[in-house]
């Protein structure tokens, strides 16, 4: 039986309360995976709520393009 890989929240209620390392969405304070002894932030509480638009605006730095 395979398991159907998770959609990855973009806004979640409380991020706060899970850990953002592992395919695992431990809670904060259980842990299970062993991915270090802090939990992995979620991006929107390291960037803020428009973590998603972050870089989208830059223009691609030269020799990143395709054909380059």
């Amino acid at each position: 039986m395979t398991r159907a890989k998770r959609k990855f929240p973009p806004h979640p209620g409380h991020p706060e309360r899970i850990c953002w390392g592992c395919e695992h969405l431990c809670p904060a304070d259980d842990m299970r995976c062993g991915n270090g002894t802090d939990r992995a932030q979620h991006p929107i509480e390291l960037w803020g709520e428009d973590w998603m638009d972050i870089g989208r605006d830059d223009p691609p730095e030269p020799g990143c393009g395709p054909g380059e």
